[in-house]
């Protein structure tokens, strides 16, 4: 009984968003029973802001893709800043690969990023969403937990190993929000090229001057600026190699943990 008022006592230093993510907040009685859910409710912001972006998602606007009125919302959700909680919790509800021991470490944290990129093109308002504090939500949490698998034999402290996820999720997001932006250029009619600046080539190599430019000059000028010469990449898209040159810092971090 000590320990339900315990965990009573802590719930209460939660957000109200976080704790109606892990099922604690008891459901107003009032109304009929059972006409909602707070999944339905959540499902339903994902979709309009899925479909028409962050800025369209109101509670007025949820009530009425339900056919329900907003007080009815109410009874479940206090309001809109709770149902971007729960949004963004039910985004990172993702498939966890089942654990294997033997796994490399490297393809595990190539897989735990791209999956992070993958939830900012699929739910395009993620990245729209200021970051509050620390993942406190289940789902949010469950991703974390997978990401310190990977670590599990490293000979690093835990503030290390949180400090490499924060590394590795700070490069997802902004490899997913750039990717989400380039996704939703084309979308609208940009042509795909434009983001190499390729149709910008020959205007940039009479613009960019050595004397005004002395370092970037010659990588205009040998087309890697707009990609003029993609037939020279040996190393893959921007974002594989960004992430192979993190995964090299932490294999050589480690070498040095490892050596006495």
């Amino acid at each position: 009984m000590q320990n339900d008022d315990r965990l009573d006592e802590v719930i209460n230093d939660l957000p109200h968003g976080v704790a109606l993510s892990w099922g604690f907040v008891k459901q107003s009685t009032r109304g009929p029973k059972g006409e909602l859910s707070i999944k339905q409710i959540v499902d339903a912001a994902i979709a309009i802001a899925d479909k028409d972006g962050l800025s369209a998602v109101s509670m007025n606007r949820v009530a009425q893709s339900l056919g329900y009125s907003t007080m009815s919302l109410y009874r479940y959700i206090t309001g809109k800043e709770d149902l971007l909680i729960l949004m963004q919790d039910a985004a990172c509800d993702i498939p966890i690969p089942p654990d294997n021991p033997d796994a490399d470490w490297r393809e595990n944290m190539r897989e735990y990023v791209q999956a992070t990129i993958q939830v900012f093109r699929k739910h395009p308002w993620m990245g729209d969403i200021p970051i509050p504090s620390i993942p406190t939500t289940p789902n949010n949490l469950q991703v974390i937990d997978w990401a310190l698998r990977f670590m599990r034999d490293f000979p690093l402290n835990d503030y290390e190993k949180m400090s490499i996820i924060l590394l590795l999720s700070s490069y997802a997001r902004s490899s997913g929000i750039i990717q989400r932006d380039m996704d939703r250029a084309v979308q609208s009619g940009t042509s795909p090229e434009t983001f190499s600046g390729f149709y910008y080539t020959a205007a940039l190599k009479r613009l960019v001057k050595p004397e005004r430019f002395p370092d970037l000059h010659p990588v205009v000028a040998s087309g890697a600026y707009t990609g003029e010469n993609e037939s020279d990449n040996t190393v893959g898209n921007d974002f594989d190699f960004g992430l192979e040159r993190i995964l090299d810092g932490i294999a050589s971090y480690l070498e040095r943990k490892e050596t006495p």
